[in-house]
């Protein structure tokens, strides 16, 4: 039985279908990991991973396993726009001062009387 990094085997349990992607190979154990839990890791030899059930599902990688060299993101730079353009949610140019916040209109009412 032949077993390759980034395989995916899998087994069925009483409630559900139980699916490890194959981390590392050596030549006499496996390290397996649940996909549904990453930090749920265990090791096996082939012989006692056929034993016990476990089903090769894919032979495609789950994961990418080639090493990737590090890119440099470019940094997307935010549109810019003249100062002067009006914003109709803010009506006022972005180089006007905002207008000062207005006092609640109830304290302005004649019939109101603070206490």
């Amino acid at each position: 039985m032949d077993i390759y990094t980034g395989e995916i085997y899998g087994k069925q349990t009483a409630n559900k279908f139980v699916m490890y992607n194959v981390l590392k190979v050596s030549k006499k154990n496996v390290t397996l990991q649940n996909i549904d839990n990453p930090l749920s890791l265990f090791e096996t030899t082939t012989q006692k991973l056929a034993d016990s059930g476990y089903i090769c599902i894919s032979k495609t990688p789950y994961i990418s396993t080639e090493a990737h060299p590090n890119k440099r993101r470019q940094v997307s730079i935010k549109p810019k726009r003249c100062p002067r353009t009006i914003d109709f949610l803010e009506e006022r140019a972005d180089n006007q001062r905002p207008l000062p916040v207005q006092a609640n209109l109830a304290f302005n009412d004649p019939g109101h009387v603070t206490p």
